[in-house]
């Protein structure tokens, strides 16, 4: 009987850590996101759910740009274009596929262009690997973004 006592309390242990694990494995929160060449925080970006059950993001604040204190998105097309970084849409469309968020694109404000992405959160829910890419993933470059909430 105590053996059996164990054994249930195991399990059920195990399925709340893993519901834990899975709700912190969500890219939804604010991000800091950091520059390629220095390291150095960039932006914030808030990823939030969208009307269509994917995800998209939006640039909260603007830590660090080489166009002053309010970078305008001067080489961006269409709609965004001369728009202000700040407030911007930068990420839309993705969706859950196992233990990455795939399908979506996002905008590199500096350079106007647009990228598959794909959003792997780390396990702790702190991190999360982004990696934009044209194509194939293979092609392609990868963020480390720390969760700020």
């Amino acid at each position: 009987m105590r053996n059996k006592l164990l054994a249930l309390m195991l399990v059920l242990s195990s399925f709340a850590f893993s519901s834990v694990a899975f709700a912190q494995a969500s890219p939804i929160g604010v991000w800091t996101t950091v520059d390629d060449k220095t390291g150095n925080p960039k932006s914030v970006v808030e990823i939030y759910a969208a009307r269509d059950g994917s995800v998209a993001a939006k640039v909260n604040e603007v830590l660090q740009s080489d166009r002053g204190p309010n970078p305008v998105c001067d080489k961006c097309s269409g709609d965004r274009q001369n728009k202000p970084v700040k407030g911007m849409v930068i990420m839309w469309g993705v969706r859950q596929r196992g233990n990455s968020w795939e399908g979506g694109q996002i905008l590199d404000p500096a350079t106007g262009k647009i990228y598959s992405v794909r959003l792997r959160p780390a396990a702790n829910g702190r991190t999360m690997e982004v990696r934009g890419f044209l194509g194939f993933s293979l092609l392609g470059r990868n963020q480390t973004w720390t969760r700020r909430n």
